[in-house]
């Protein structure tokens, strides 16, 4: 599970700082959120590498009713997302 620790806005982009396992910050711009099959999904792409290529993570909910991001572990889901992502690349 990643934990989300801020929310801001700078210059219109939504960036969000993620913290992982080993308690370091990583910052991210949110590119888009989109729903796939009634699950939510975050496009999240590196704020100091944008190189390195986008993220996506699921949003969920946690035991508390707040919003997490956790990685997609099943690999059928995971493929099943790419495959929209990439199509909504190619209708672009």
């Amino acid at each position: 599970m990643v934990e989300v620790k801020t929310t801001a806005r700078a210059m219109d982009e939504q960036i969000i700082t993620l913290i992982d396992e080993n308690d370091n910050e990583h910052d991210f711009i949110v590119l888009e959120v989109v729903e796939i099959d009634g699950l939510q999904y975050a496009i999240l792409l590196p704020h100091e590498a944008p190189e390195e290529g986008v993220v996506v993570l699921r949003l969920d909910k946690d035991s508390d009713g707040e919003d997490v991001l956790v990685s997609i572990d099943d690999e059928e889901e995971f493929e099943k997302v790419k495959k929209v992502l990439d199509n909504l690349d190619e209708e672009e």
